[in-house]
């Protein structure tokens, strides 16, 4: 267990005063002290951790039955109470003992600098415009040898650059811990990723850092998991469970056998560490819980950063940055947790950095003190300048000596922060800004000229000079190192684990999250299975004549062209994941190149099974060759060519940044394999010199190219080689038919057999020849070509997936990006300057008239339970409480108590489980307008992110608060809410480039925007915020109490000034009970009172909200006194006064005329308004996504372009004809490609609108209005894509030579448009069904392959079933855009054979070729080219276009009707899409 907190292998102490290298080791801490307590509990080492194991194994045999009682209790027995001191201690004695080697690494920094690109002052503008993204696309390859001649030459100057970290210089040695300090934007966070090695996305790092006296290279190169860095945000795999995540990071992570103690393998191992972090971290009861995200239910926010903070402790590292990984978490589990670190630090000499923001708000909180004092230094960073570094005892004196204020009353962490904010400091009396350092350079400078400084020097002087001369812990931490690596792991790699257990791992992991998406498999499946009898029946029991002959062919491209297409939804998915990537790698779990293979071993078991039901099934029906052998050998190349295009499009979503530029690249193939497999344009048809233009454009395209075409080549060699056709029927001319009786019914010397392959006088022709005749194949290259090339291509794509993804994976930029100024946004920025410097406090922001209802907000006997594999879990048990206006009220309890939970059922945005109790405003039950009369700032921030944060404010204000109110009004509110946030230099920044910080601030923001009339909730407003933000925020929510505004809002950590702004508390327990409601009283004295009644009593100098926590066992400390807090609180007299406190409120309210609800809405504005404005923003939205709009420009673009090239001018022969009619099934093409497009975006935009729109209950705006402002959005771009199709479709292609002339190539363009906007509609349709992108793409390949199996070109009108006649062919879509399309290029245009396109036949003895075969012309259609003729008679199939499309149910004269069915079935899809868009609710809460 040890070695997994911390590398727990430490085998000696750190005693002042000793003679060993360790003397350079101080504490803050007694370490004399905690070095008899070690001793003492040596002594015990061996019952206690005995007793601890039993503990251990009977509470995994309870677990069951704890999660059946609630899942979110654990409580903590005083028997089984879990000291980590105790336990650590003993377990680094017996690694001691055992000779495990220890790793102290200190840290030294020397004129460490930062820079980040862009000059002082300077902001990265969008660039909006499509032009730009055009031109950027193209110039890619001029950019790329630029980039090479520019290493070639001297620059001639520097990139601009701003320095965000200035030169920073210190020493933290093994056994310390650092707290860095400062405002949003001093760059903590630099400092603390900088410390980490973690430089990708600045411009330049200089200075000098050193671990253990290695550089900052080779400890990149070789130690890179010893130096790990946690990020604020919480990045984990939502549909794992919290056991599965951290049993991974264990995986990746556990030593080898001389980093063990002897005797315990790997999986004794893993458990005890797992079980230890579980219960250090007290989340033990959700081990079996999902981890969750924004938009997959899961643990609870306090609950999910400690599954963060536990699987960073997992690594071993020995320097450890920790990144306000207190945010979310109760001030309770904040303390357990920096005692944690203070532990572990203490015992194993770990090195560890720490920012902490919330934990020390305000005014004197003794646990947030002690927490400051565990600490052996502070820095304080003001604009990237270090103003202090020092010991935390001397830190406030030295700034009360420079002159600021004492400020006694401030914690020590908070006054130093706030020193340096101008919005905050005060200056001690007599002294000011003048006489006092007050700049962030004049603080640095009295710094550098501090005895703080020059002490700094010296200790970093002799630590280095130590660690050059004495290089005992180098040597102890490199040795240590390499006995932790696994059997077979390289010395000189950075992992623990060699890449075949890292891909094991992996595969593992992978293969648990495909399994428990039960959902997606079972789409899969199910479509895979429908969509083979459809193909199956569709081709079913093929003759083995001439009719059979093009039709088998037919069945082996679309099974090929099934499978194949259904990789392509791999490349999305490569995209999802890599944050984590980014994360797992930089702690060095595992290679980035272990993802591919392990991804594809995962795959494998799923898809192997998949591929083959849908193979035996198209097979066997189809009536292929029915053999063993020949099946599998099918299946075998079939399977393989899929392999080969999920690797193929899994390289490309790994090698671009985004899904747009990934599926550009992607369409510049996908015509290619499927034009140049060699079944639509034989190899023989094809131009030279367009394939050459192909093969040196692209090395891939010809290789995907060759690759599909081995593939359709393999599978019709296996099939032709066994058979042999026979021809008749329409193989033969002239025939019998249509009344006509003369000619021989069997093959006779005076007919023609037009079958390729075909011999005189023979009527079998041999699958080979017939092959080798029409499509130039050999049936011996099955085995010695094909087989052997397409496994090259595999292993060929597995390579590419591992070099893309070791060397390119992305990067972690921070930077803001900001849209251009119009000259209002400029006029209203400057005002908020001006603003910002006069600082006016005195905001009205309601009106009597706006708050004048006084509604009373109540929930009595309030239950929930949610559905669980064991039955129903209750998280809430009978709450009682109420809201007064004018009151704010507040929430509080340990991490997983409920409150969010509380919190979303009383804003009714609960829309799973079964809520029961009473939730009434003035006694009445809640009206239809209470979701609109209350806003909710949720803890997850989602926003639109291409909007900046005024637009997104505003979007909030239009459409919240009442139509009456003028839109100036509403910006004007919108401006004081961004001053108030202090968002003025963020005003115009885009909400995806903000940090977590500001997006908080914005989600409040948005929310306050709206004005709630009668209750705003909020959700941990003050997580993620620094302390003065925090205090600003709270003494808002206190003025519009204070004017009537009803407020409830979940807190965590508050200090007792933020504690005594509320007026109540609902106070609650683990399972959602009760433990106090009422007033909280001056001084918290009634709470106060109230606990100190029953045992708990708070002393004086305590903050009361961290003591009520720690009383009622909130964090690992049992709870204080014998029965439970909920028990007392049922019984009391205050529970009796709330209990008759509601009834009096419903009393008053119900003897109140009941409210007019003839004008009551469920929106503010109305539905036009709501229309307008959303569609402003979705417009807005595309154009600043320049890549999207792009991507649908090109993939139109070079998909006409491409084909139109390869069927350049075409004439008037047959083969000209049918050239036409593929060109013209290209546009049904189209309609796929956009789908694949649109899904992500409309899904995306879907959860944005379902969390901030619906679950939030503020009903913003009508699930109607979102699924017509998605598609009025797209119609713009719809048009010019159709304009740009049809343009290079029509004139390259050398349409319109028929009786429709040019004016027959405008109603062309007509379908084309509507066949896009079908293909936008359709797109939206589905992802409007489906709950997932992953879902939502499964979708395409089976709309798009049945729907154009049966439009009539695939298999032709007559030679389909009665069936697919009766019902499918006339109701498909793509049928009557073939039969307009077709009938008006085609009707009255000529046709003439060319002279090898006629069909050769000889007439009987002393005939012509008009008297033998002229009637067969008038039944049948064509010509014979030289009636007068008695031998070798040329018959040529069509004499005009029409004789070709009426056989397939198509007429001229219905075009029009078939345009306008088309065009309702773009309607119907809208209708589904705004019935879906209404219905379902796919996000689960």
């Amino acid at each position: 267990m040890a070695d997994a907190l911390g590398n727990l292998n430490d085998g000696e102490k750190h005693t002042p005063g000793s003679t060993t290298p360790n003397t350079l080791i101080s504490h803050h801490v007694d370490v004399a002290q905690a070095e008899a307590e070690f001793n003492a509990l040596s002594r015990q080492l061996t019952k206690r951790s005995e007793l601890a194991r039993q503990q251990n194994r009977s509470q995994s045999s309870v677990a069951g039955t704890l999660q059946q009682q609630d899942v979110e209790k654990a409580r903590v027995d005083d028997f089984d109470r879990f000291d980590l001191r105790e336990y650590l201690t003993s377990s680094n004695d017996a690694n001691q003992k055992a000779g495990i080697k220890h790793k102290h690494v200190g840290v030294v920094w020397e004129d460490l600098q930062v820079e980040v690109m862009g000059g002082i002052n300077s902001k990265f503008l969008l660039n909006r415009a499509i032009l730009g993204a055009i031109l950027g696309f193209f110039m890619v390859p001029i950019l790329w040898v630029w980039a090479l001649l520019r290493l070639a030459m001297p620059a001639k100057g520097e990139t601009p650059t701003n320095v965000i970290l200035h030169k920073s210089s210190g020493v933290l040695k093994p056994g310390e811990m650092c707290l860095v300090l400062g405002c949003p934007g001093a760059g903590c966070t630099t400092f603390l990723k900088t410390i980490a090695n973690h430089r990708e996305g600045y411009a330049r790092v200089t200075g000098d850092v050193l671990y253990a006296g290695i550089d900052a290279t080779e400890m990149e190169k070789y130690y890179k998991g010893e130096v790990v860095y946690n990020q604020e945000d919480d990045i984990h795999i939502a549909t794992l469970t919290v056991a599965q995540t951290l049993a991974f990071a264990l995986s990746t992570k556990t030593p080898g056998p001389g980093g063990r103690l002897p005797g315990v393998t790997r999986k004794e191992f893993d458990k005890e560490v797992l079980d230890t972090l579980l219960r250090m971290l007290n989340i033990s009861h959700t081990t079996q819980t999902l981890v969750g995200d924004e938009f997959v239910r899961g643990v609870s926010g306090g609950e999910r950063k400690r599954v963060s903070i536990a699987e960073m402790m997992a690594t071993r590292a020995r320097v450890q940055c920790w990144d306000n990984s207190t945010r979310g978490l109760d001030a309770s589990t904040a303390l357990d947790f920096i005692r944690s670190l203070r532990i572990m630090t203490d015992i194993f000499g770990q090195t560890t950095f720490v920012t902490l923001r919330v934990v020390f708000p305000l005014v004197i909180w003794i646990p947030g003190e002690s927490i400051y004092e565990l600490f052996d230094k502070v820095l304080v960073l003001d604009e990237g300048r270090q103003v202090f570094y020092g010991k935390p005892s001397e830190a406030r004196a030295y700034f009360e000596s420079l002159g600021y204020n004492p400020l006694p009353r401030q914690s020590t962490a908070d006054y130093l922060t706030g020193c340096t904010d101008p919005n905050e400091r005060q200056f001690a009396s007599g002294r000011s800004a003048l006489t006092v350092p007050s700049t962030p350079q004049m603080l640095e400078d009295a710094y550098l000229d501090s005895r703080h400084s020059r002490d700094m020097v010296d200790s970093r002087g002799k630590y280095k000079l130590h660690m050059e001369t004495e290089k005992t812990d180098q040597e102890t931490f490199r040795e240590a190192v390499i006995l932790d690596k696994k059997k077979g792991v390289s010395q000189k790699s950075p992992y623990t684990l060699g890449f075949t257990g890292q891909v094991r791992a992996l595969t593992v992991r992978q293969f648990q999250m495909r399994l428990q998406d039960r959902f997606q498999l079972f789409t899969s499946f199910t479509l895979s299975f429908v969509l083979a009898l459809v193909i199956g029946a569709a081709y079913f029991n093929q003759p083995l004549t001439s009719a059979g002959a093009f039709t088998r062919g037919s069945v082996i491209f679309a099974a090929l062209l099934t499978t194949c297409l259904d990789a392509f939804g791999e490349m999305p998915m490569q995209m999802v994941g890599r944050p984590i990537l980014r994360k797992q790698t930089s702690y060095s779990m595992y290679r980035p190149s272990a993802i591919a293979i392990a991804n594809t071993l995962a795959d494998v078991p799923f898809s192997a099974v998949r591929v083959l039901i849908f193979n035996i099934v198209v097979y066997f029906m189809s009536g292929l060759y029915r053999s063993p052998g020949a099946f599998f050998t099918f299946h075998l190349f079939n399977y393989i060519a899929y392999l080969i295009m999920q690797g193929f499009f899994r390289t490309f979503g790994l090698m671009c940044f985004n899904f747009d530029s990934a599926f550009r690249l992607a369409v510049f193939f996908i015509p290619n394999f499927i034009e140049y497999t060699g079944y639509i344009l034989p190899v023989t048809h094809m131009k030279r010199w367009l394939f050459w233009i192909v093969m040196f454009a692209s090395s891939l395209s010809c290789i995907l190219l060759f690759t599909l075409y081995l593939a359709w080549q393999a599978c019709v060699e296996n099939e032709f080689m066994r058979i042999s056709l026979v021809c008749d029927g329409q193989g033969i001319i002239p025939r019998n038919g249509l009344g006509l009786t003369k000619y021989p019914d069997q093959l006779g010397p005076n007919q023609a057999c037009t079958l390729f392959g075909a011999k005189s006088g023979s009527d079998i022709i041999s699958g080979a020849d017939y092959l080798a005749a029409g499509y130039g194949l050999d049936v011996n290259d099955l085995w010695r070509r094909n087989l052997t090339v397409l496994i090259g291509f595999f292993l060929l794509f597995q390579l590419t997936q591992i070099l893309v993804l070791e060397f390119q994976y992305g990067l972690d930029l921070s930077i803001n990006i900001f849209t251009k100024e119009t000259e209002e946004i400029k006029q209203r920025n400057a005002e908020l300057r001006e603003k910002k410097l006069q600082r006016d406090d005195s905001h009205v922001f309601y009106s009597k008239e706006t708050l004048g209802q006084g509604r009373t907000f109540t929930w009595e006997r309030l239950n929930y339970h949610v559905p669980s594999p064991n039955g129903p879990l209750r998280l809430l048990h009978d709450v009682y409480g109420y809201v007064k206006p004018g009151t704010l009220t507040a929430l509080m309890g340990a991490s997983g108590a409920g409150k969010t939970t509380c919190l979303d059922v009383l804003a009714q945005r609960k829309n799973i489980g079964v809520v029961t109790g009473d939730v009434l405003v003035d006694g009445r039950p809640l009206s239809s307008d209470f979701a609109r009369g209350t806003a909710y700032a949720e803890q997850m921030d989602v926003h639109e992110g291409t909007a900046t944060v005024r637009e997104a404010m505003r979007f909030s204000a239009y459409l919240r608060q009442p139509e009456t109110v003028s839109i100036e009004e509403k910006n004007q509110y919108v401006e004081e809410m961004i001053d108030l946030l202090e968002l003025q230099d963020l005003s115009e920044a885009l909400v995806f480039s903000l940090n977590v910080e500001a997006r908080k601030r914005l989600t409040i923001g948005v929310e306050l925007a709206s004005k709630p009339e009668l209750l705003l909730f909020l959700d941990e407003p003050t997580s993620g915020l620094d302390a003065q933000s925090a205090w600003n925020l709270v003494r808002f929510l206190r003025k519009l109490a204070d004017q009537g505004q009803a407020i409830l809002c979940t807190i965590h950590q508050p200090s007792s000034l933020l504690f005594e702004s509320f007026d109540r508390l609902l106070l609650l327990e683990r399972g959602g009970e009760t433990v106090y409601f009422g007033d909280i009283g001056n001084d918290s004295r009634l709470v106060r009172e109230y606990f100190a009644r029953h045992g708990a009593v708070c002393p004086p100098n305590l903050n009361p909200a961290e003591y009520m926590l720690e009383a009622i066992g909130a964090g690992v400390n049992p709870r204080v006194g014998v029965r439970d807090w909920k028990d007392i609180w049922l019984e009391s007299p205050e529970f009796a006064a709330v209990e008759k406190e509601i009834e009096a409120i419903k009393s008053e309210g119900l003897s109140r005329p009941e409210p007019d609800k003839r004008g009551i809405s469920t929106y503010a504005t109305s539905f036009l308004f709501q229309l307008r404005i959303v569609v402003e923003r979705n417009t807005t939205a595309l154009w600043r996504s320049p890549d999207y709009a792009f991507t649908r420009l090109f993939v139109t673009t070079f998909i006409s372009f491409f084909i139109s090239l390869s069927f350049l001018q075409l004439g008037n022969s047959v083969r000209d004809l049918q050239f036409r009619v593929f060109g013209i099934f290209w546009v049904i093409v189209l309609p796929a490609l956009v789908m694949s497009q649109i899904e992500p975006l409309f899904i995306y935009n879907r959860i944005a609108f379902a969390k901030q729109m619906i679950e939030s209950s503020s009903r913003i705006y009508s699930p109607y209005v979102f699924a017509i402002g998605q598609l009025i959005g797209e119609i713009p771009y719809s048009i010019a894509c159709g304009l740009l199709y049809w343009v290079l479709m029509v004139y390259p292609m050398g349409y319109g030579h028929g009786s429709a002339g040019i004016n027959g190539t405008g109603f062309q363009l007509l379908i084309i448009l509507f066949m896009l906007l079908f293909g936008v509609s359709c797109g939206q349709m589905v992802a409007a069904l489906s709950p997932s992108v992953q879902v939502a793409v499964l979708f395409n390949p089976f709309i798009t392959l049945v729907l154009s199996t049966f439009c009539g070109v695939t298999i032709p009108y007559p030679a389909m079933g009665k069936f697919w006649k009766a019902w499918l062919y006339p109701l498909n879509p793509y049928t009557r855009t073939l039969a307009a399309m077709v009938s008006t290029e085609l009707h009255g245009l000529v046709i003439r054979c060319k002279p090898d396109e006629f069909a050769i036949f000889n007439p009987p003895d002393g005939q012509t070729c008009a008297a033998w075969g002229q009637d067969f012309v008038d039944r049948f259609g064509g010509y014979i080219d030289n009636l007068n003729a008695t031998v070798a008679c040329r018959y040529c199939q069509f004499a005009v276009g029409d004789e070709f499309f009426l056989p397939l149910n198509i007429e001229f004269s219905k075009r029009w009707r078939d345009a306008f069915i088309l065009l309702s079935y773009f309607v119907f899809n809208l209708i589904i899409t705004i019935i879906a868009s209404r219905l379902l609710r796919y996000a689960k809460r």
